[in-house]
């Protein structure tokens, strides 16, 4: 019986050991976020860049060569 009283003090200092670091890790995560969006003006961010769109291509022998290479793949 003393053993299992060993192991159930062992899982809630575990237990509270481990809760304790996520606290922590939560609190710490959060001014460290405060602290970085101070400093977020300092670099300009560039605007991210377009793509150039396709053109659209209305000649069916494209189409038709997609699909069969699809069906044929």
């Amino acid at each position: 019986m003393a053993v299992l009283g060993q192991g159930l003090v062992l899982m809630v200092a575990g237990m509270g050991i481990v809760y304790l670091f996520l606290t922590v890790l939560i609190v710490v995560a959060k001014y460290a976020s405060a602290f970085v969006s101070r400093f977020d003006g300092i670099l300009p961010q560039e605007a991210p860049k377009k793509a150039p769109r396709p053109t659209a291509s209305s000649d069916d022998a494209d189409v038709a060569l997609a699909i069969a290479v699809a069906l044929n793949g």
